[in-house]
């Protein structure tokens, strides 16, 4: 799994590195690196990390480690306590999941349940609907939204 996790978050800063709005200390564009420990969990001891306690009672941790020089694409880590959530409307942005620990039971509209682990990876289409449940999980998030909407 270790191997796995570096390859996608080496894909990810490659890719990435181009967009990135990241300055070094001469002003260069850097890369938006995760390391091992940050993957373990010390990403979320970050300032820039945001907490929120939603309505229903569930709690999110969520740190942005890229945003794009257009605004138009984003990644960056997310934990979550146990939820329920109905997406009704369709679900705004092309979003890259990668789960480190828990994982989603992803119940699209017309029925067809898909199960995603720690170790697996899903990318959700901003036209999806359906149920998203999960008794928690941690994840690397890569969002795309056209307008810039969403990130």
């Amino acid at each position: 799994m270790k191997n796995v996790t570096a390859s996608i978050v080496l894909g990810v800063a490659v890719f990435a590195a181009p967009l990135a709005a990241i300055a070094g200390e001469e002003g260069a564009v850097m890369p938006a690196k995760i390391s091992k420990e940050e993957l373990a969990g010390s990403l979320f001891e970050r300032d820039d990390t945001t907490e929120t306690v939603h309505e229903d009672g569930h709690r999110t941790l969520d740190v942005t480690t890229l945003l794009s020089s257009d605004g138009k694409f984003a990644s960056g880590m997310y934990r979550s306590d146990k939820v329920r959530i109905e997406i009704k409307e369709p679900y705004g942005v092309d979003e890259f999941m990668y789960f480190l620990e828990g994982g989603v039971t992803l119940t699209s509209a017309d029925g067809t349940v898909q199960t995603i682990n720690a170790g697996e990876a899903v990318t959700v289409p901003k036209e999806w609907t359906g149920t998203f449940a999960t008794d928690g999980y941690t994840k690397i998030w890569v969002i795309y939204s056209a307008d810039g909407s969403g990130l």
